[in-house]
């Protein structure tokens, strides 16, 4: 769905070819024809298809990773790890191959340690390599400031950075504004404190909803963001996953920070001063990804 969802945005801006790959098949091709011919509603021109095979991926600008699989009864968070990341690397190896001057935007998890290997896979710069996840938890975040505050969700500025995991990401209040107004004048600590503690359990809370599945509006929405920020050269600062080199004493690990985006993927990472405990927040994130790399069988 979260895959499907991206597409349907992605076309809908009118200025971005697709190709949905998919190991099933039928399933990227049936996807592919629904969505072509919403073309005669919807009033876009861009082209979508959907194939088994790489090489009709070939050239690509944008490579978005969106493989893996979901938790099932009885499997070990090792196991799941381990499933993922081969399916990820061989994924992110046949996509280089066929588009060896794309860049990656992963969104599969644990996204963090899910971007190690891709690396390691593919052999990129890692600048052409940036995680999701921060632009997901900062939307919630500033959805439920919006809220706490009575306000535009357009005036809330607010990201979350370090992991994400409800035990590693942190929602910034230092650096937060509504307006240009800073958020600890705007609102109670209780009502922050709140809105961070929701925040941190915004997918949880999802899935406890669904019953059945998880969020893929919003996170759709927040990859459609980086991809044209990348694809239009926008130059757009945001909070994603990045290969620290030495941010916050944290070298050779992806976490989420800001970072500046544009036709040549990451082309600046930033270090905005925080707060003492938001930037131990960070470091801790780092580490806690080192631990899952430890785990994952080369």
């Amino acid at each position: 769905m979260t895959g499907g969802t991206m597409a349907q945005k992605l076309l809908e801006t009118r200025h971005i070819d697709i190709v949905l790959h998919d190991i099933v098949e039928g399933l990227p091709q049936g996807k592919a024809l629904d969505l072509a011919e919403e073309a005669a509603h919807a009033d876009f021109t861009a082209r979508i298809t959907g194939t088994n095979d790489w090489a009709d991926t070939k050239g690509s600008d944008v490579v978005v990773i969106t493989s893996g699989v979901p938790r099932k009864p009885g499997m070990t968070r090792e196991e799941l790890l381990n499933i993922n990341a081969g399916i990820v690397r061989d994924v992110a190896k046949a996509a280089a191959k066929a588009s060896p001057k794309a860049s990656f935007v992963i969104f599969a998890n644990p996204m963090d340690a899910m971007c190690h290997v891709t690396l390691e896979a593919t052999g990129l710069p890692p600048n052409r390599i940036v995680g999701q996840g921060g632009m997901l938890d900062s939307a919630r975040y500033r959805t439920f400031l919006a809220w706490a505050a009575g306000v535009s969700i357009q005036d809330v500025q607010a990201n979350v950075l370090g992991g994400h995991t409800e035990a590693t990401m942190v929602p910034i209040v230092s650096t937060s504004t509504i307006g240009g107004v800073p958020l600890t004048s705007m609102l109670s600590k209780d009502q922050i404190d709140a809105c961070v503690k929701r925040a941190k359990n915004g997918g949880a809370e999802i899935v406890g909803l669904l019953k059945t599945g998880s969020a893929f509006y919003a996170p759709a929405a927040a990859t459609v963001e980086m991809v044209e920020a990348i694809l239009l050269d926008q130059n757009r600062v945001m909070p994603c996953a990045v290969l620290a080199r030495g941010q916050y004493g944290i070298e050779d690990t992806f976490v989420g920070l800001p970072v500046r985006l544009g036709d040549g993927g990451i082309e600046a990472v930033y270090e905005p001063p925080l707060w003492d405990e938001e930037i131990e927040g960070i470091r801790g994130a780092a580490t806690a990804t080192k631990e899952l790399l430890g785990l994952i069988e080369k």
